[in-house]
């Protein structure tokens, strides 16, 4: 799988710790810290997987979801979040997201759900 991977979490421990997981299983990660920084990375660069972590401050991650599928409707995206609501995970499902995962989730269900959203995302391409 040569997904390009965009993980964005305000938790820096978390994100560099995800980001080490995911490249020893060869993937091209790069990790922001914010919405905002997602989006202007989004604006010059093409991925194929957003994990994006639900709250972050400045911009949370409906926000973020939202200005994505503006920027890159065809960048899949899961949503990460230590803190499970229902209305959340419906919102961001409506919006175009293509799953939802509470933290700590094990890295192998994480990476089976972005195998599975790069795949989609290959197909409806027609690549």
């Amino acid at each position: 799988m040569n997904a390009r991977i965009l993980l964005v979490d305000d938790e820096e421990r978390f994100r560099t710790t995800l980001a080490k997981m995911l490249k020893a299983q060869g993937l091209e990660v790069t990790a922001l810290g914010s919405g905002r920084e997602a989006l202007e990375e989004l604006g010059e660069k093409d991925y194929d997987v957003v994990v994006l972590d639900m709250r972050m401050p400045d911009l949370d991650g409906i926000a973020t979801l939202t200005e994505i599928k503006k920027i890159a409707p065809q960048t899949e995206v899961i949503l990460l979040t230590g803190h499970a609501s229902l209305d959340a995970a419906v919102e961001a499902m409506r919006l175009g997201g293509y799953d939802y995962l509470l933290k700590p989730c094990p890295v192998e269900d994480l990476l089976a759900k972005i195998e599975s959203a790069y795949e989609r995302k290959i197909t409806r391409e027609g690549k």
